[in-house]
């Protein structure tokens, strides 16, 4: 297969599908909307699961797992949330297959199979977490429950795209109790805050956070807290989500605790979660037409090392020089490979690295160990320079750095530059069909307004800024009184 992509300007959508195959990211499978995470790509969903479990255990967080199966009466009981996720359900309904009489080598479901009561394979978790939160909880000594979970969930999408979108996926969410309304409202906001902290320090992401509209919330919630981030293509994508739950899950699943008065009470609730979709926002964020642009925080290998020679006897002298390299460099917690496989030419595993997007690249040759340096190639410039062997760490380090804040520094220009600020319905579809981005727009706060602009634009309100200004304005499209401006764009 050639290494060659398609141009982002060509086909974005064909580019960015090319990229996560050809990098060795994922593949699809043999079960239709479902996907295969390959070792590199889970490498960097490892490093990206590591750095938000250290982040939440830092904040009072545990882990635990719960059961991949909720029966259905349980997943009916919160309303909302079972008629937020009813189309996107697959259901057990049988536990054993039986040979098949009439075709030898054939199974079929065993119609004396079938269970008492259907099971969901979770779309989320909220069910079968607050039915067991019943009997966790007793008084205010068992409260705050800060529970989190890693776990694989089952949405039935028949539209997939690997890793944005797919009928399995991978994620954590977070599900916690709390005594008081004011205390659950911090940690749903608290929590975000944590989301968009990560987004933008390791994947190097801007995000805007803000909340969602009454018609864009998690299906059970009071409110949800998100965190939204911008494309190359000009589309957002909502990074993760934080949700206010209220008493709606504790009294559809009885949860109750002993106050200090020894009252009995609804705990109040929240739930939140990012996904295995991080990753398609990394690659879209960041990567260019010659392949993936890593930000070394997130990357496998930070570095890596591509011995040139002719002869064993070179090998053998820059294997020696590459070992000290590679004890120097990990000594700093720096992730650093020797490639030095025999089946590749030098100029092969340029290209692969490249591809892959491995931050820096240090070729060694004879004439560098002749002369004491080495080149460094950074992959967000694909820019070289010849350093001495004795500055190499100092510099890798501060290369390193620089790289980090100079992904984000390049996103946060593309972002602010893609923020339009419009006051008719006309510069609002002129906006969105000529230059993209998130639109900043009055909206008059109904879901009648909503509804309509998205019908005529397939744009969506992203999300009403944390730091929306309260500034009176008129409607981009009803003309009735607006509060403030808030975010519109498509989406993933």
């Amino acid at each position: 297969m050639s290494k060659k992509l398609t141009s982002r300007a060509e086909d974005y959508s064909k580019w960015y599908n090319e990229l996560v195959v050809k990098a060795d990211l994922a593949e699809n499978s043999a079960v239709r909307g479902c996907m295969v995470i390959k070792p590199y790509g889970y490498a960097i969903w490892e490093k990206m699961q590591a750095e938000l479990d250290k982040m939440f255990k830092e904040t009072g967080h545990q882990n635990a797992y719960f059961p991949l199966f909720v029966p259905k009466s349980l997943f009916e009981a919160e309303e909302k949330n079972a008629e937020g996720f009813a189309k996107e359900c697959a259901i057990v309904t049988h536990y054993r297959l039986q040979n098949d009489p009439d075709k030898k080598g054939k199974l079929r479901v065993d119609p004396e199979a079938k269970l008492e009561e259907e099971l969901i394979v979770r779309p989320t978790s909220e069910a079968i977490i607050w039915n067991t939160y019943r009997g966790w909880i007793q008084s205010y000594r068992d409260l705050p429950l800060l529970i989190n979970q890693w776990a694989n969930v089952v949405r039935w999408e028949m539209r997939t795209r690997l890793f944005l979108r797919t009928a399995e996926f991978l994620w954590q969410e977070g599900h916690t109790a709390h005594e008081t309304k004011a205390e659950a409202l911090t940690e749903a906001k608290l929590m975000n805050n944590v989301y968009a902290t990560f987004v933008e320090n390791f994947m190097a992401i801007p995000v805007i956070q803000g909340v969602k509209t009454e018609s864009e919330r998690f299906a059970g919630a009071e409110e949800t807290y998100c965190i939204e981030a911008l494309m190359q293509d000009g589309k957002a994508l909502q990074a993760g989500t934080s949700h206010f739950l209220g008493q709606n899950f504790a009294k559809a699943f009885d949860v109750k605790y002993a106050n200090k008065e020894g009252k009995q009470d609804y705990v109040w609730a929240t739930s939140w979660g990012v996904s295995t979709r991080l990753m398609g926002a990394l690659i879209m964020t960041h990567s260019d037409d010659n392949g993936l642009v890593l930000p070394p925080s997130l990357a496998p290998n930070q570095v890596v090392i591509v011995p040139i020679y002719k002869s064993e006897e070179d090998l053998n002298a820059i294997t020696e020089v590459a070992n000290g390299i590679l004890s120097n460099l990990r000594g700093k917690n720096i992730s650093v490979k020797f490639d030095n496989r025999t089946t590749h030419r030098p100029g092969a595993k340029f290209a692969q690295h490249e591809l892959q997007g491995v931050p820096l690249r240090i070729a060694i040759g004879p004439k560098d160990l002749a002369n004491g340096t080495v080149e460094i190639a950074r992959r967000d410039t694909l820019t070289k320079q010849t350093v001495n062997l004795e500055d190499l760490t100092e510099t890798v380090e501060s290369l390193l750095k620089e790289i980090q804040e100079a992904l984000f520094n390049k996103a946060l220009d593309f972002r602010n530059a893609h923020i339009t600020e419009v006051d008719t319905f006309e510069e609002f579809k002129d906006t969105l069909e000529t230059k993209t981005g998130f639109i900043s727009a009055h909206w008059d706060g109904t879901n009648e307004t909503e509804e309509k602009i998205k019908e005529i634009t397939k744009a969506t309100i992203r999300c009403i800024p944390l730091d929306m200004k309260a500034v009176e304005g008129v409607c981009v499209y009803s003309g009735n009184p607006s509060k403030g401006r808030v975010l519109f764009a498509k989406a993933y």
